[in-house]
């Protein structure tokens, strides 16, 4: 049974406090001399750093922009190199992998732990030799050891990024998912923790990086550099000062982000605490449910500081369950959804693109055994208790 008017919807709302937002958006439209980014843009930028706890932060028109220019600006500072072998995550989303294939690298499929849903330093042993980047997915805003994968990268010599599109606010012995890599990625897309409607985010400590990802941004241009990197670029290339605002560096797209998402991240970002505290909270009470049904797996979430949610997986341990819950939900009014794209070596361009006759049976039982329901931070206590029931 397939119902199209759920009671329970995975997105609530376009925006936290939407009324409010979109008058205030309102307001913004009808007074702002420009769109295009500016400083409301770098207002955000500056702003969502300081939050997550990293040096610079690059916005772009999307998360799945923000993973495209990340592995190009790689690329361009030939820390990754055409045909090397960079690990993903089994359970991800596709625009991870798509800019591998892209640009010509060779994606490598990684396991994961069924209690964790993610990539572990076990998973990893296997396919850690030859790899020379690894692009972790911090699946639904859990973790595994993140730690020991950081520093088993670190150890190799591999480029280590993290997609932390799900995750923002996770915190893991201390650190907030996200700043375990060289950089990471958000999504700001309607329906994550906060909302810009579409919108992304690159982070990142290190200033070379950083310069190129602002240079991949827009054109492969130094419009939008610091000044002082700017004259540098300039100086050591010997760029005419007549010709220095078309002078390309590298390469580049056009994937800049407009004042208005930018108006929208600066409205949003203050209810970061309270949108991370509510995901929690309803997690807590829902994975007691999972926990006291002996027809699913729960999850081992032990080592996590904070888990800032964002979706309910529900790891059933047969296939004739999952179906059977699956109904369930339907019936109940609850939309659900498979748990991110399932096994991605499933999916129909992976096989058309890549070669990949390895196994992966934890992921495969993920995508056959799971599925997950909404977690926002709009949930209401009728709709908790109606997601309790359905669980139980």
């Amino acid at each position: 049974m397939i119902m199209a008017d759920f009671k329970i919807k995975l997105i609530k709302s376009a925006f936290l406090n939407e009324r409010a937002t979109r008058e205030m958006l309102a307001d913004f439209v009808l007074k702002t001399p420009m769109f295009s980014m500016s400083m409301e843009c770098k207002k955000f930028e500056e702003a969502f750093a300081k939050k997550q706890k990293r040096k610079y932060a690059v916005f772009v028109n999307s998360g799945s922009s923000a993973n495209l220019i990340l592995i190009q600006a790689l690329l361009n500072l030939g820390r990754l190199k055409k045909g090397d072998r960079v690990g993903v995550s089994a359970i991800t989303w596709s625009t991870n992998v798509m800019p591998l294939i892209q640009l010509g690298l060779e994606p490598v499929a990684i396991d994961c732990e069924i209690n964790t849903l993610n990539i572990s330093p076990k998973t990893l042993e296997k396919e850690l030799d030859g790899l020379q980047g690894l692009f972790l997915t911090n699946v639904l805003g859990f973790s595994d050891d993140i730690a020991t994968i950081k520093q088993m990268c670190a150890d190799k010599g591999i480029v280590f990024i993290e997609d932390n599109c799900e995750a923002l606010g996770s915190v893991v012995g201390g650190v907030l998912l996200g700043n375990f890599g060289l950089a990471s990625t958000f999504s700001f897309f309607l329906g994550h923790h906060l909302s810009t409607l579409e919108g992304g985010m690159v982070v990142t400590d290190d200033n070379e990086l950083y310069d190129a990802l602002v240079i991949a941004r827009a054109h492969g241009w130094d419009r939008n550099l610091p000044r002082s990197d700017q004259e540098r670029l300039r100086q050591n290339n010997g760029v005419d000062p007549f010709y220095s605002l078309y002078t390309f560096y590298d390469l580049g797209y056009n994937v800049r982000p407009s004042e208005i998402t930018g108006f929208l991240g600066n409205s949003q970002l203050p209810h970061w605490d309270e949108v991370v505290q509510a995901r929690q909270d309803n997690f807590k009470v829902l994975q007691d449910a999972i926990k006291a049904n002996d027809d699913f797996i729960p999850l081992k979430i032990d080592h996590m500081d904070i888990i800032s949610n964002f979706a309910v997986p529900l790891i059933c341990k047969n296939e004739a369950l999952a179906l059977q819950y699956r109904e369930k939900f339907m019936e109940m009014g609850i939309e659900i959804r498979p748990i991110i794209a399932g096994n991605i070596t499933k999916q129909l361009f992976y096989k058309k693109y890549v070669v990949d006759v390895r196994s992966h049976p934890n992921a495969d039982f993920i995508h056959t055994h799971g599925f997950y329901c909404g977690n926002n931070s709009e949930l209401d206590v009728g709709e908790i208790e109606i997601l309790k029931k359905a669980i139980s």
